[in-house]
């Protein structure tokens, strides 16, 4: 039987603080570590850039001009579930006790030591993708079982190589959700889209015929023209194709 590989993949880490020496070094660090350093120091900036990228990891400073981290991290969990770090010089227990409750995931503080944070980041990235896979979602008669890696549908196994399986999941859990074509590419092939986008149309048209020929024909992703693709959760509300969308099969 062949064996399949999954190539290692580059972290994405997002910075954000108003310390411009702060992100410096700390880009200079890990980009030597082999990961892929976003710095924001301006956290409208940085709000803006996730709407369209997705990272494995955000730091986040909580004492900043015109808005604080707390603020930023309520803002960032509207649109993001990506694990969240507090670094901050702000010690004492009521801002560590107010930065879980911004929705933050973990915290450190300043100074700090530059491994046990490389180590905190590698720990929530481990444990967000446990929680991204493991899962078993169930609509109606299809079924995606993360822990086994198996999609069935009244019972019946499909075959999705590990790519098609991670773009199903990844739009599944967010029923509803327009995916851009850029934010598809950057979560699940790590990398940018770049002049690659034909690529992607082709993968998830494939995702989509294969999904449909095991679901007796139901469609659970469908296109919308110029913007991405969403999933269908419910398929007795699944209406006829509008003209605002388009199959780019």
């Amino acid at each position: 039987m062949r064996k399949e590989v999954r190539l290692k993949i580059m972290r994405k880490l997002l910075f954000i603080d108003d310390d411009t020496d702060f992100l410096e070094s700390n880009r200079l660090y890990f980009c030597r570590k082999k990961y892929e350093v976003f710095c924001e120091n301006n956290p409208k900036d940085a709000i803006s850039l996730l709407t369209s990228t997705a990272v494995d990891c955000i730091i986040l400073d909580i004492d900043m001009p015109e808005i604080t981290g707390f603020e930023v991290c309520q803002k960032i969990r509207n649109i993001s579930g990506t694990p969240i770090i507090f670094l901050s010089g702000l010690t004492d227990i009521k801002n560590r006790i107010a930065s879980f409750q911004a929705g933050g995931d973990d915290f450190l503080a300043k100074p700090y030591d530059i491994l046990e944070l490389e180590l905190r980041i590698e720990a929530r990235i481990r444990k967000n993708e446990q929680v991204f896979f493991s899962e078993v979602m169930r609509f109606g008669d299809l079924c995606i079982d993360g822990n086994r890696r198996i999609i069935t549908y009244k019972d019946k196994p499909g075959e999705f190589t590990a790519l098609q399986f991670d773009i199903i999941v990844l739009m599944a859990r967010n029923p509803g959700k327009v995916f851009s074509y850029e934010l598809i590419y950057d979560q699940v092939w790590k990398e940018p889209i770049l002049k690659s986008r034909h690529n992607l149309q082709v993968a998830v048209a494939t995702v989509r015929q294969k999904l449909a020929l095991l679901c007796d024909g139901n469609q659970y992703i469908k296109t919308v023209a110029r913007k991405g693709y969403y999933f269908i959760s419910d398929q007795s509300q699944q209406s006829k194709t509008s003209e605002a969308e388009t199959n780019l099969e």
